[in-house]
């Protein structure tokens, strides 16, 4: 037991004789997000709304444990989601059309493993823990003539009922940091989770890529 206690305390002590440093720092950046439905909602066949492009904003924190390998936290804010433009049909001779924005504000909480091939430029690894905070729907029914917002003040709709919470998003990514501590990075994100409170076996799930710039202070 005492050589068990022993080792594990240099090993303690390697790691942190072996650590780096710590980092941390705002970042913002681009994101543009999708909305996939299955067969089973609106009984269309794999149905993906178009990509709506939005913003994220929020921080990082990141601890280097040696030259090639670190672990990094985030917490971000944005307003993901999707849109969607469906054709209408002449009827008496005018044009009816339909437009369909969705928005999920939703904070993002990152936890990655980060790869330092240089210095400056590492690949990472990890999930993206959604939480929806909000769900909004906004619909408009156009014509030759005229756009008709649906009911909701200022056209929105309260969805979150329909909506789960949380959603759950493994990602790639990569990131390149100068010598000053300013960084570019991206990242794609997966989203495996099935947003839908609907009992009838359809599934919502929402991808997103992300581009940004970041500052981190700290260091050795």
């Amino acid at each position: 037991m005492k050589k068990l206690l022993l080792m594990a305390a240099v090993a303690v002590m390697g790691i942190s004789a072996n650590a780096q440093e710590f980092r941390f720092g705002p970042k913002a950046g681009f994101a543009m997000s999708t909305i996939k439905l299955d067969d089973k909602q609106d009984d269309l066949d794999g149905r993906k709304m178009s990509a709506k492009y939005t913003f994220y904003i929020g921080g990082m924190a990141e601890y280097k444990f040696n030259d090639n390998f670190a672990v990094q936290g985030e917490v971000l804010y944005s307003p993901l989601g999707a849109k969607e433009k469906i054709d209408g049909v002449n009827a008496g001779g005018m044009y009816f059309g339909e437009s369909t924005k969705i928005t999920f504000g939703t904070l993002l909480i990152p936890v990655s493993a980060k790869y330092f091939i240089t210095e400056g430029f590492s690949v990472a690894a990890g999930v993206n823990v959604g939480l929806i905070l909000t769900a909004k729907q906004k619909t408009v029914i156009g014509s030759d003539f005229l756009d008709v917002e649906m009911e909701g003040e200022g056209g929105d709709v309260d969805i979150k009922k329909d909506i789960k919470s949380l959603n759950l998003a493994p990602f790639l990514g990569v990131e390149y940091m100068l010598e000053n501590g300013l960084f570019f990075d991206a990242r794609y994100s997966l989203g495996v989770s099935n947003l839908s409170n609907d009992n009838s076996g359809g599934s919502v799930k929402n991808s997103f890529a992300q581009v940004g710039v970041g500052f981190k202070f700290g260091g050795n």
